[in-house]
């Protein structure tokens, strides 16, 4: 694997996984992805503060660039991009809006998070030039943006990868402490609740219960949208899928997952 630190041995049409780091599983399987795609496979890794609207959350961001190296490696990243940033944020550059569905859900409580998103993703597309970028359906929302994003490059979704007991791998769950590692599996549990529900009200009052069952989790929001706009779903929605977020110790925590509609039935 080739290490990466100037724009001028960046590799154009590699199959491209653009991260911040603190890699694990969940990263692993999108770098499995991108060489199916690609004989050649660029990771970049880069801690966005555009898109961190605590500066506080920045600081805490975990960072382990030796474990990323060889998780990487081992994964089949070709080419590892450390860029600095001003390879990234040039004088003068211009910040990107994401629009009106920046501001919902995940935007509404992270104001200029998702501006942040776009800007970087159009940023690396520009410098890389890759035909496939990954990205995972954990963060759906912002995957849903960045295929807005215009450009050539074909964006690629990844499922999520969960732990054995449901938890969406995430880079910060490694700031959860023992017990509230326990008590995020709310999330899951909220979600499969919600899936084996008979129809739409009683899945957003069944996952509610089981979401205020755990005192420690601060729900910031419980909702079944529907795919293509994220406005709510209704019995007739073709691709309804269930959204949380929400705290624990601090800490965020997001997932999803696609349910079918009773029109699929």
């Amino acid at each position: 694997m080739k290490i990466v630190t100037q724009v001028s041995d960046l590799v154009s049409g590699c199959a491209f996984v653009p991260t911040m780091g603190a890699l694990h599983s969940g990263h692993q399987s999108l770098f499995t992805l991108a060489a199916k795609k690609s004989e050649s496979v660029m990771a970049s890794i880069f801690v966005n503060p555009l898109q961190f609207e605590n500066p506080d959350d920045l600081a805490r961001y975990p960072r382990t660039p030796e474990q990323d190296a060889e998780l990487a490696e081992e994964a089949g990243v070709t080419h590892l991009w450390l860029p600095l940033y001003e390879d990234i944020y040039p004088p003068g550059f211009k910040k990107l809006s994401a629009g009106p569905l920046g501001d919902i859900y995940e935007g509404a409580s992270r104001p200029g998070h998702f501006d942040g998103v776009v800007t970087v993703v159009s940023r690396l597309f520009e410098l890389v030039r890759p035909q496939f970028a990954i990205f995972g359906e954990k963060d759906f929302q912002q995957l849903s943006l960045i295929k807005k994003i215009k450009s050539d490059v074909e964006i690629v979704s990844a499922p999520t990868v969960r732990e054995s007991d449901g938890l969406a791998l995430s880079s910060r769950n490694t700031r959860l402490d023992a017990q509230s590692r326990l008590q995020a599996t709310v999330i899951s549990r909220a979600l499969h609740a919600a899936l084996a529900a008979d129809n739409l009200a009683s899945a957003r009052s069944v996952m509610r219960e089981v979401i205020e069952s755990e005192s420690s989790f601060t729900l910031d929001y419980a909702e079944i949208i529907d795919e293509d706009d994220f406005t709510e779903a209704t019995e007739s929605t073709l691709r309804p899928r269930v959204i949380i977020s929400g705290w624990l110790n601090g800490v965020r925590l997001i997932d999803n997952m696609a349910m079918r509609s009773r029109a699929q039935i």
